[in-house]
């Protein structure tokens, strides 16, 4: 069966877009204030993150259960799964802690795509 974007693609797509989400997250306390100032208060709506978290999971879902029958290793999927339970934990149980929390996860699926896309790199089976 061939697939419409190749897994690697997907992985590097995957890694920017939740770097792109863990450092939005991370920054936007911090530049609030000054995002009318450069027209970029659209940055700052809760529409934005969820896109941003909307796209960060179909693309790793669809990247890792490409690549998975392939390499067959499990911890791409466990490292993805704990990297959107971080945000969901950020966003609904413990918002104390959630600026610190949901970068936290955005980082950590952008490891599982780097997890995943060292594993397909280095599988014998095509």
């Amino acid at each position: 069966m061939k697939h419409f974007i190749k897994s690697e693609k997907l992985d590097q797509l995957g890694m920017t877009a939740s770097l792109a989400c863990a450092v939005h997250c991370a920054v936007l306390p911090f530049v609030l204030t000054a995002l009318p100032l450069f027209g970029l208060n659209f940055l700052a709506h809760s529409w934005v993150e969820l896109v941003m978290i909307g796209l960060s999971l179909i693309i790793g879902v669809y990247s890792l259960s490409t690549s998975y029958p392939k390499h067959k290793k499990l911890l791409p999927i466990m490292v993805l799964a704990t990297g959107f339970g971080l945000i969901a934990i950020g966003h609904h149980l413990i918002e104390s802690i959630e600026a610190i929390l949901i970068p936290m996860g955005g980082f950590t699926i952008a490891g599982a795509h780097y997890i995943n896309w060292k594993y397909s790199r280095t599988c014998s089976h095509k």
